[in-house]
């Protein structure tokens, strides 16, 4: 049990050091990584139980975004009333996450569960967080919905994409850790 919550205390200073390094660039450039507060919140749900964490991931989001804006030079544009809807867009990941934990098993049928359940809370995620910013800004009033979908369409595929740049390492790394501690029981039984 202590080991147990060794790990995880490792995980989550991992992942909110990760989230922290790359928070100020949303879809990244050629010098800077995409943000990683998706996959962290979706991990978090995986890796670490504590729905303290979850809120401490959200306050930590909060005062990176502050910092950004204040000491950073980060445009403030996309604080208005929508960025409230990050909770429940960090919800959707982090719940997305726990019910992962809850089904998963050891095999490679898992990883593509994993790449599904990832897939489809990334899109829920986009969903929420850009139809929000649309209806609760302030910033689209002249602008009717077909039109708003097909400005915002072409950001989720980078929105899904900056997920994956994550996802898809932790889940091979998940996989090589998770065989050798597996090898590393059956050999001491």
């Amino acid at each position: 049990m202590k080991q147990i919550l060794h790990r995880q205390n490792i995980i989550a200073l991992g992942l909110m050091a990760l989230m922290a390094a790359t928070r100020m660039h949303h879809y990244g450039t050629s010098l800077h990584m995409p943000d990683a507060s998706l996959a962290v919140f979706l991990l978090a749900g995986f890796f670490v139980a504590s729905r303290m964490f979850f809120g401490a991931l959200l306050l930590g989001a909060g005062a990176l975004d502050y910092l950004a804006i204040t000491h950073f030079g980060v445009s403030d544009y996309c604080i208005t009333p929508a960025y409230w809807f990050l909770i429940p867009t960090y919800a959707v990941l982090w719940f997305a996450g726990r019910h992962y934990a809850s089904i998963y098993q050891y095999s490679m049928r898992s990883l593509g569960v994993f790449a599904g359940v990832s897939f489809a809370a990334t899109s829920v995620a986009f969903v929420i967080s850009n139809g929000s910013f649309y209806l609760f800004s302030g910033r689209f009033v002249e602008m009717n919905m077909a039109e708003y979908a097909h400005r915002v369409a072409q950001y989720y595929v980078p929105y899904l994409s900056g997920a994956a740049v994550y996802l898809i390492p932790a889940a091979l790394l998940y996989a090589v850790f998770a065989r050798r501690t597996d090898t590393q029981h059956s050999e001491a039984h």
